[in-house]
């Protein structure tokens, strides 16, 4: 008989650990079995509170990725249980079948990441695991048989692309989008063979731009260079009313202007909050202010960075709130109740979406920079260090918070300010300039957010930020 392999041992060898979504780690640590270990870890995390005889699995464009589906499939398969393979397709897509069929999901995505890792993302038949599902798969004493070679190659599945598509063609009319030119920036996201598709249906002019056959790792919290530039070459080349985009795995969204400028994902979460009429938001300490400065919602509750925390407000705001949603910096939009628009239902999905902001304000008329005039003028720049480990960042963190006034005086400020440390260190100036720090929860970077009544300031402010941080790591 072969030997038995406890998942939380496998585990606890590999590596691989849960950031602000999903666990993350180097592609040459997903072996067999570590996938296996923790597939089998989730379900045996969530079967005593949950029915299901159906796992479902999908992946995005990482060469890895369908490696690692097979392995989970494989130990899905030996535990007893139905496996369902979608293929590549965004993680919404995939969390919104499964929720609709009240089965459990496993997503293999690194999203935005660099191209040596990639991750896991799991659901509940109700919707993400929450930070307990996490605690609960890292120590699971479920066994399991080191798997065979070859693994079984996978039968694919459209339903959840259809299912999907299907959310959005019914919510829209076929002339929605008429009369709009929208360019789709498709690299490798797990939903380019998609939008094209979907916004076509809805009545707007398409043209698909910077396909890869190789991974792209687009963060939309730290946009490149390049791609501001690609942006703004594009939109005076084919003159858009927008260009859309994703991250890896497509539940972040990336939408610019008429102009080609890339919106922060946290405005366009704003901005399709108020097109809503959300009553009750819940979103991370990082972004904006002009989410309260709009005066748009009933409340405002501020957590930690990371879904997980957005979501688990929302139970508590629907107590007292009908409309409930919540967003990130990054653009991932979750809604957290059913709402009504134009007349339609929306059924919840509390889950980081790409394509419910981004639909709800192209559908608007007019220019999508007449709706950034009317918001409370207050702009946010983030950028990163690269391959900073997360303890280095730690310790930079703790240092400063003992010693914020002399970190602000090189900075340049004498004045007072508060400290939130809901998330890293968030430094609140008397003069209305924020500077933010936190290691990331996905990948070795140093995160620094800056929000000021300028760009040009906040952008300075990050720079000078990240300057002193390299000069006291040298």
């Amino acid at each position: 008989m072969d030997s038995q392999l406890v998942c939380s041992e496998v585990i606890a060898k590999s590596g691989i650990a849960f950031g602000t979504s999903g666990a993350r780690g180097l592609v040459k640590d997903f072996t067999a079995d570590v996938n296996a270990a923790f597939a089998l870890a989730f379900v045996s995390a969530i079967e005593n509170e949950c029915t299901f005889d159906i796992v479902a699995i999908a992946i995005d464009n990482r060469p890895s990725s369908y490696a690692i589906a097979q392995a989970c499939a494989e130990a899905l398969k030996q535990h007893k249980l139905n496996v369902v393979y979608y293929g590549v397709i965004p993680t919404p897509a995939l969390a919104y079948k499964a929720m609709q069929d009240n089965i459990p999901c496993i997503m293999v995505t690194g999203s935005h990441i660099p191209f040596d890792r990639n991750g896991l993302k799991f659901y509940r038949p109700d919707g993400e695991i929450t930070k307990a599902d996490e605690q609960a798969i890292l120590n699971s004493k479920a066994l399991f048989t080191s798997l065979p070679e070859p693994l079984a190659e996978l039968t694919l599945d459209i339903a959840a692309c259809e299912s999907y598509t299907q959310r959005y063609t019914s919510l829209f009319s076929k002339d929605t989008l008429k009369g709009k030119k929208i360019g789709i920036y498709e690299h490798s996201s797990a939903g380019r063979d998609i939008y094209k598709v979907l916004f076509e249906q809805l009545g707007a002019e398409v043209i698909c731009l910077g396909r890869s056959d190789e991974f792209v790792p687009i963060d939309t919290e730290a946009v490149s260079e390049e791609d501001k530039q690609r942006a703004l070459d594009w939109s005076s080349k084919y003159r858009f009313d927008a260009i859309f985009s994703t991250d890896g795995d497509g539940d972040r969204p990336l939408i610019a202007d008429e102009r080609g400028n890339w919106l922060r994902g946290d405005i366009l979460g704003l901005l399709c909050s108020q097109l809503l009429n959300i009553e009750a938001i819940a979103t991370p300490v990082s972004c904006n202010t002009a989410i309260e400065k709009s005066a748009s919602f009933k409340q405002v509750k501020r957590t930690k960075i990371g879904s997980p925390y957005v979501i688990a407000e929302f139970a508590k705001l629907a107590e007292q709130y009908t409309s409930v949603a919540g967003f990130e910096a990054n653009g991932g939009y979750l809604l957290g109740s059913d709402v009504f628009f134009n007349g339609k239902l929306i059924n919840s999905l509390p889950t980081r979406d790409a394509l419910l902001p981004a639909l709800i304000l192209l559908a608007q008329p007019g220019h999508i920079s007449e709706f950034l005039t009317k918001l409370p003028q207050r702009f946010t720049v983030s950028d990163r260090i690269k391959n900073f480990p997360r303890e280095s960042s730690l310790e930079i963190i703790d240092a400063l918070k003992k010693n914020a006034h002399s970190f602000l005086s090189e900075l340049g400020y004498d004045e007072s300010y508060e400290l939130n440390l809901i998330d890293g260190l968030r430094i609140m100036l008397a003069s209305g300039d924020v500077v933010h720090l936190r290691p990331s929860g996905n990948a070795p970077e140093l995160r620094c957010y800056a929000e000021c009544d300028t760009t040009e300031r906040a952008l300075l402010l990050v720079q000078n930020t990240l300057r002193i941080i390299l000069s006291k790591r040298l």
